[in-house]
């Protein structure tokens, strides 16, 4: 609790310091336009950086930034939705993190070879669609 005033007393400075500044334009709808854009532009270049990094562990560097880039419009759409449904309500992380598990526990169920062939498969197939 005594780390709570403190908190009260940031947040007043930065909206005093906010509330001075005019930021990049003088209309406040354009700041926040720009504000915008800097973060989902920066939210997805931080994905795909994360994504190619997972990816890269198991199918090296190159394949990886392929891969992430033959996404199709899709498979971008849908995992915007499941993260969507995961992040807004307590019921929607139930129901995607329970999907994921059995998602999980059918792949381990079938054979490793099995399973890694099928997966080779399709990441060749996105690979050759970001060439």
């Amino acid at each position: 609790m005594a780390k709570l005033p403190s908190l009260k007393r940031a947040a007043g400075k930065a909206k005093t310091a906010l509330a001075a500044s005019d930021g990049p334009s003088t209309n406040p709808m354009t700041t926040l336009i720009i504000a915008d854009l800097a973060l989902r532009g920066g939210g997805q270049l931080l994905r795909h950086a994360v994504e190619r990094g997972v990816l890269g562990a198991k199918v090296g560097k190159g394949k990886a930034k392929r891969i992430v880039g033959g996404s199709t419009m899709a498979q971008t759409l849908i995992g915007a939705a499941v993260a969507r449904i995961a992040t807004r309500s307590v019921p929607g992380a139930l129901l995607i993190g329970g999907g994921l598990l059995a998602k999980t526990l059918f792949d381990r169920r079938h054979s490793k070879a099995e399973a890694r062939r099928a997966g080779t498969k399709a990441i060749a197939e996105q690979a050759e669609r970001g060439e």
